[in-house]
């Protein structure tokens, strides 16, 4: 959840660590603070609010040293305040740490450190792990042993990163469970740590990533890399092929506008080499599909949180229509505490973004637990979810910095699609000419949705129309259902608009009390088997008065006579529809955010790794 970025070599560590900071400001951006050793002192720093009110604190109270480590942080304990604010430093002022996740029993470990005289000088729980560190290391041990030892004490998953003046030529770090990533970045006489990649790319390209249970010692020379017991582990460096100018907003105002727009490139590059233009065929190599196993698989469960799992409920439509597998969706924070029907028969599919969601790794140890196949769609290379599953289907999307999800939404609605025609393939169910028409539709989708955004100012005069609403109702009907459920979250993720989203047929079944001229409806009326069902709750909605935004095949008088408003999107087949109909979601949900000047990329209280329960 929080950003961390380390560094140790011959430069100034600040900069470095403050510019890279700012590329994980939208992991966690209550308060920032950043630790320096110079002259065989801590120098701490820290300030509430957005990271630029720290580099300006910086500014006028610099800092030196050519070590360091910085922290942005997304609430768990503790209201946002300077306190409360990372790095925390201990009593003796000799050791300061960062974390990132949750000490499940810091009340218990708190309690018996003031006990013995401790003084607490914040509401946090990370206070605890850098009390417990010096403690330790009182007793004359090294300080990686003193952080060995500390780890003992915690439950819960988290990610620490540390450092002492008595020893000040190195930094530990150490990951327990899946307390989002921890990647080490591997320079020239220089080293450098980071919770996600654009933190460090613009240094190096060379890189390990930390699994739960390793903790490393880096210092400028290199690092090593053991268990919690000190045993050495087997691990291995990578190259990483993001360019880090791919994190920048360029000619946009925005990450998430800059990221819509992507959507283009996006696409082409997921669909890129996976499919065989002349017949159609769908390969996905990093899958480890075979024949057996496509025949073996009698039931997929989609697990995932927020935007991925609105996106596993459209690839359940998918599987199941094509592959003819069932498929249950379920929701990653209730999928190990639900006595889950999972055995060697199954696939447990977790799709997410950043492949570091605590609950969507859980539900995947969980499936691993009791013999499913596991798989995994994820964006962020070289994460936990892409590691510990047996197969894996990247999104090709490059990094995805606004808080709210785009491209890595739509992204994993052509890879399910992909996997759909794959699996239907092996377990013949699809024809050479079936599969060659769906290949060559979705060759034709970058062209759609460039079409689409070519059309972003028709949407952003809806979005004026609109921007003043307290309430939104969205509606969609089979597999355009979950496309209503994410442009609900997306309105009410960056505008803080209340909106609820129902499958179309239940706005009688209840929701239908709340319309009124001051509740808006958003419905998604394309032409497809569903059409006339939607035809006809729009005309129960403007029959009480409620305004009618609809999205709709173009062209479609019907609509356009029925609707005050209407976001068209190109022809296609039902099945590749959600893959349109969504881009006009998240542009109307970008322009009433922006107009209603609402922080656009960095909404309150959310964050893009979510790496907590």
């Amino acid at each position: 959840m929080c950003g961390i970025v380390g560094y140790i070599g011959p430069r100034s560590a600040p900069p470095i660590i403050l510019n890279g900071l700012k590329r994980l400001e939208y992991r966690g951006y209550d308060s920032a603070g950043v630790a320096t050793i110079a002259e065989g002192e801590i120098s701490v720093r820290r300030d509430v609010g957005k990271l630029k009110n720290l580099q300006a604190l910086v500014g006028t109270n610099p800092l030196g040293g050519n070590i360091g480590i910085g922290h942005t942080r997304w609430a768990t304990h503790g209201a946002p305040s300077e306190r409360n604010a990372h790095p925390h430093l201990g009593s003796t002022g000799e050791v300061v740490i960062v974390q990132n996740g949750i000490v499940e029993n810091f009340l218990e470990l708190k309690e018996d450190l003031i006990a013995e005289g401790v003084e607490f000088k914040s509401d946090t729980d990370t206070e605890v792990i850098v009390h417990l560190i010096e403690k330790h290391y009182a007793t004359g041990i090294p300080f990686v042993e003193a952080v060995r030892q500390t780890l003992q004490h915690l439950r819960g998953a988290n990610a620490v990163v540390a450092m002492s003046t008595r020893e000040p030529d190195k930094i530990v770090a150490a990951r327990m469970g899946n307390a989002g990533g921890v990647v080490i970045g591997i320079g020239d006489q220089e080293m450098f740590l980071a919770s996600d990649m654009p933190a460090i790319l613009e240094h190096t390209r060379h890189v390990t990533f930390m699994e739960a249970g390793w903790m490393t010692v880096i210092d400028s020379n290199g690092y090593e890399i053991t268990d919690f017991e000190g045993q050495p582990v087997e691990y291995k460096s990578q190259k990483i092929s993001w360019d880090p100018v791919a994190a920048e907003k360029g000619e946009y105002k925005h990450f998430m506008q800059k990221e819509i727009h992507e959507q283009v490139r996006a696409i082409t590059d997921t669909i890129g080499t996976r499919i065989d233009w002349k017949t159609g065929k769908v390969t996905l190599p990093e899958l480890n599909l075979t024949p057996e196993l496509a025949n073996k698989i009698n039931r997929i469960v989609i697990t995932a949180c927020g935007t991925a799992a609105n996106a596993g409920m459209v690839g359940k439509v998918y599987l199941e229509k094509l592959a003819r597998v069932p498929v249950e969706v379920s929701i990653a924070s209730e999928f190990r505490y639900s006595d889950p029907i999972v055995d060697d028969k199954t696939v447990v599919m977790a799709i997410s973004q950043s492949g570091e969601t605590a609950d969507t790794l859980a539900a995947m140890v969980e499936g691993r637990n009791r013999g499913a196949t596991l798989w995994s769609i994820v964006n962020a290379v070289g994460s936990e979810a892409m590691r510990i599953a047996d197969g894996c289907i990247p999104m090709h999307t490059g990094p995805e910095i606004g808080v709210a999800s785009t491209k890595a939404f739509t992204a994993p609605l052509v890879d399910q699609y992909l996997l759909a025609m794959a699996l239907a393939d092996l377990r013949g169910l699809l024809s050479p000419k079936d599969q060659l028409a769906m290949a060559n539709e979705l060759a034709q989708l970058p062209t759609k949705i460039g079409t689409l955004l070519d059309r972003e100012a028709d949407v952003e005069k809806i979005a004026r129309a609109i921007k003043d609403i307290d309430h939104c109702l969205y509606l969609g009907r089979g597999v355009n259902m979950p496309i209503a459920y994410e442009g609900a979250l997306k309105l009410k993720e960056i505008s803080y608009i209340h909106a609820e989203a129902y499958p179309a047929g239940e706005m009688k079944h209840g929701p239908i009390a709340l319309l009124d001229e001051e509740m808006p409806v958003i419905a998604i009326a394309t032409q497809d088997q569903w059409y006339e069902k939607m035809i006809s709750q729009l005309e129960q909605a403007k029959a009480r008065g409620a305004p009618v935004i609809a999205v709709a095949t173009d062209g479609d008088q019907r609509v356009a006579d029925l609707a005050d408003h209407v976001m068209w999107v190109p022809d296609s087949s039902w099945l590749i529809s959600p893959i349109l109909t969504v881009i006009p979601m998240q542009i109307l949900s970008y322009h009433v955010a922006l107009l209603r000047g609402c922080d656009v990329d960095q909404p309150r209280n959310l964050a893009k790794s979510v790496t907590v329960e």
